[in-house]
Formats: structure tokens, C-alpha cells, sequence
């Protein structure tokens, strides 16, 4: 079978407009009409793009004049209000307590497009601005900073990457960048509430060595996290960790730690294997976060510890709903790279930021070694700030995986074909259960069902 080549590039808008460009570049020596001339940056994304039917795009560095998100793909109908946006915003903004970074930001969000009169998102992009009013570009000028590469930190290897970079601020590497996926997080947010009562929530679990290792996933909220400045729901845990970020702080050093963030009530079936698992998205989302250095996924790292016989989750069916449950949940919510139906459980670990009142060995730009101390605002400790973050990204992904699912396998109404599985999760429930669980009767002699495997 033949195919025009107008039919491969109605196919290729469908897949990816991106692919187009690609397209003519093999089989053309023309660029596309209606497009700038073809190169290697438009055939591939620069970094500042993620998510696939839910997509968002931030721009702005630092010291710029604003910083802000194009959000692709809102449902429309959502209702949305800018004072909902600035609520996690202000979750977020720098000046929050003694153990943040004192710049005094108001982090005011403005919603340029993408809303109707009546407060209606429209489907069309979203797009938020906010407006840099506290920044000092001047302590970066004729100092140091200008000259030398803070250990660490993404000076060097933006210069390396671009020949060029954004000395006041840190500019893109800056977690000012942020601003842009906490508002877009918050249109997530919403959407997934009105759908199915998600909620995603975050908190700090560990500071360097002082954990919390007793707060209740399940039932934890919101308010108990922003009860104090660290942001975590175990508040002797907090004082603690609190009393650690200070006496590193004054010392003019930093510190970091772990966040650890669930959403509850997400619906089974969302992710697709194999390059596309959940898992493997949410670690991208979380892991492209300003100073994030690891991913776990329910019992991560700690579960290699245990025998498969530990640490499998055994399935059993609900009572009261007749779905099939977990009784455990080492698996965080994801089985095969797709969502089961419990809660997804996350950790992310962040190091200590990079700019030190403290000096350290460096080089400048020109090749020379060199002593460095940095001064100024900076933050002593991420992980208050990085709580927001976190759940930020997770709810875009989640989200994403949401409208992928809707997108491809329930599309098409079921019609006499393959029955449908025995519904999965908290929020399964089975059709007409009568709270009678029945179990497999085995043949005389059995206790157990037997499997043959063969797997590689």
C-alpha cells in the first residue's frame, strides 16, 4: 500500500506537529510552508516543554522582567479563578520564614488568556505571567559571580552548553522557573478534583538524617503540612528539623533532604508501557525540578531489601465494593508502569543548594582557579519550597496520563466484545456485588492454584 505524502503529514499532525518538520527535512530540500527554515533545534525540544495532551511550556529566567506558563490542553468548561492559582502560588514564593530565601516576592499571577468573562476555562492556551519586581541584578555585576562558576550550581555547564548564560539569578537553572509549573499545577489540580476527587499532597519526610517515618499517607492534609515552616505533618518531627536547617543556616551552609508526595483516589489503568510507564514520567516531571537528585516510587530503594514473598502486595476483594484491592502497598500505586487504583506514593531527594556563604575552590571562566563565598539571598534549606513543586508535577503528569487513557482506550464504547475485568482500586466498584466474596473452588486434593511461567 502506497501512501501521498499529504496523507503521512495527516498522520504526523495527529501523532506529533513536530514529526512534520523531521518529515521535510529527509524529502525535502525545502522547509515546510508557513514555517521558519528547518534546524536541528526546531526538530527537537529544548527542554522547556513537558507533558503530551496535557502540555505546558514555562519561560522567563530570574532576573528577567517576568516568569510564567503556556498551558496546553484544559478541558474546557473548567471553572477557574486567578485567586485559586495564587493560593499555590503563595505556597511557593520566596520571603516565607527565616529558612527560605528572604527576596520578597509577591509572586502576583496574572491570567492572560485562555479563561472566559464568566471565569470559564475555553480549551484554549492558558497563559499566566508573573511579573519580577524584587530582584537585584546589580549584586551580580562587576563581582565574583560574573567571573567565577559557583561548584555545583548550573553556571558551568550552561556556559559550556550555550556559550552564553544569565549571570544575575542563575536565570533559567534558577528555581524562579518554577513559578510557571506551580500555576500550571494548580489548573491540574482542579481538573483533577472536578473528575474524580484526586488530591495530590506533599510533604517534607526527612531533613539530612531526621525522618519522618510515622506520618500517615492516607490521611494526612494539607493544613497539618503548612502548619509549620519546614512543611511536614509530624510536628515534633518538624521542630527538629527545623532547629537543624537553623544551626546549618547560621553557619552559612545549607542542607537537604526528602519530599515525599502521594495523590489519592487516581483511577486504575493510567500509564502505557513501555517507554511511557507512569512511573517513569512522574520520576521525569520530578527529577527536572531545580536541585532534585532521586526518585522513588513506593518502597524505592528499601524494597530490594526484602524477598519477593515480603514484598509483593497480595490482591484481595473489597467487601463493600467488590473491586480487587491491595492489602499492601509497596508497589506506590503502579504496577507494570500502569496505576492500580491505590494511592501512588512518591519520594523525591533534594541536595543542599549550591550557593554557600561558605568559601569553596573554583574556576573562573577564563580558565583560572579561584576562591569563592557566595553572598546575598539564598535559600539555606529547598524543601519547604519544593513541597508545591513537587505536587505541582506530579498533578500535571498525572493529569496528562488522565487524558492519554480517556484518549485512546475509552474512546470506543464496549460492543459484545472481551468482557471487562473485575474493576481495580479504592475507587473500583463491581456491578450489582452483593458484599459476598466468593473463592475459587479447587479441585480435591488442591490448596492452591497452580501458574505455570515462562518468562524471560
Amino acid at each position: 500500500m502506497k501512501i501521498s505524502k499529504a496523507g503521512i503529514l495527516a498522520i504526523l499532525t495527529i501523532i506529533n506537529p513536530i514529526y512534520i518538520q523531521a518529515f521535510y527535512l529527509h524529502t525535502s530540500t525545502t522547509s515546510p510552508p508557513h514555517s521558519p527554515p528547518t534546524s536541528p533545534t526546531s526538530l527537537f525540544g529544548t527542554g522547556n516543554t513537558f507533558g503530551r495532551t496535557f502540555r505546558i511550556t514555562t519561560y522567563g529566567e530570574s532576573h528577567g522582567g517576568g516568569v510564567g506558563v503556556i498551558v496546553d490542553g484544559t478541558p474546557p468548561r473548567v471553572p477557574l479563578t486567578r485567586e485559586e492559582v495564587q493560593e499555590e502560588l503563595d505556597r511557593r514564593r520566596p520571603g516565607q520564614s527565616r529558612i527560605t530565601t528572604p527576596r520578597n516576592e509577591a509572586d502576583s499571577v496574572e491570567i492572560l488568556s485562555g479563561l472566559s468573562p464568566s471565569g470559564l476555562t475555553l480549551g484554549t492556551p492558558i497563559s499566566m505571567i508573573v511579573r519580577n519586581k524584587d530582584q537585584r541584578s546589580g549584586d551580580y555585576l562587576g563581582n565574583d559571580l560574573s567571573l567565577a562558576y559557583r561548584p555545583s550550581h548550573a553556571d558551568a555547564t550552561y556556559d559550556s552548553k550555550y556559550g552564553v548564560r544569565a549571570v544575575a539569578g542563575g536565570g533559567r537553572s534558577s528555581a524562579r522557573e518554577t513559578i510557571g509549573r506551580v500555576a500550571a499545577g494548580a489548573v491540574a489540580k482542579k481538573v483533577l478534583g472536578i473528575y474524580g476527587g484526586v488530591e495530590v499532597l506533599a510533604y517534607v519526610s526527612a531533613v539530612q538524617d531526621i525522618r519522618a517515618d510515622d506520618v500517615d499517607v492516607e490521611g494526612f492534609t494539607m493544613e497539618q503540612v503548612d502548619a509549620n515552616i519546614v512543611r511536614c505533618p509530624d510536628e515534633k518531627v518538624a521542630e527538629k528539623m527545623i532547629e537543624r536547617i537553623d544551626k546549618i543556616r547560621k553557619t552559612g551552609n545549607s542542607v537537604g533532604g526528602v519530599v515525599t508526595c502521594v495523590a489519592r483516589n487516581v483511577r486504575a489503568g493510567l500509564g502505557s508501557p513501555v517507554f511511557d510507564k507512569l512511573e517513569a514520567d512522574l520520576a521525569k516531571a520530578c527529577m527536572s525540578l531545580p536541585a532534585a537528585k532521586g526518585f522513588e516510587v513506593g518502597s524505592g530503594f528499601e524494597g530490594t531489601m526484602l524477598t519477593g514473598k515480603e514484598h509483593n502486595d497480595e490482591f484481595y476483594i473489597d467487601p463493600t465494593t467488590g473491586a480487587a484491592r491491595t492489602r499492601t502497598n509497596r508497589s506506590g500505586g503502579i504496577q507494570g508502569g500502569i496505576s492500580n487504583g491505590e494511592t501512588i506514593v512518591v519520594k523525591v531527594c533534594f541536595k543542599p543548594t549550591s550557593t554557600i556563604g561558605q568559601a569553596q575552590a573554583t574556576v573562573t571562566r577564563d580558565g583560572k582557579e579561584v576562591d569563592l563565598r557566595g553572598k546575598g539571598r539564598h535559600d539555606p534549606c529547598v524543601l519547604p519550597r519544593a513541597v508545591p513543586m513537587v505536587e505541582s508535577m506530579v498533578a500535571i503528569t498525572v493529569l496528562d496520563a488522565l487524558m492519554q487513557q480517556r484518549a485512546q482506550c475509552e474512546l470506543l464504547e464496549d460492543e459484545g466484545g472481551e468482557p471487562r475485568p473485575n474493576p481495580l482500586g479504592k475507587g473500583g466498584r463491581r456491578e450489582g456485588f452483593d458484599g459476598k466474596v466468593e473463592r475459587v473452588k479447587l479441585e480435591e486434593g488442591k490448596k492452591v492454584v497452580g501458574l505455570n511461567v515462562d518468562e524471560e
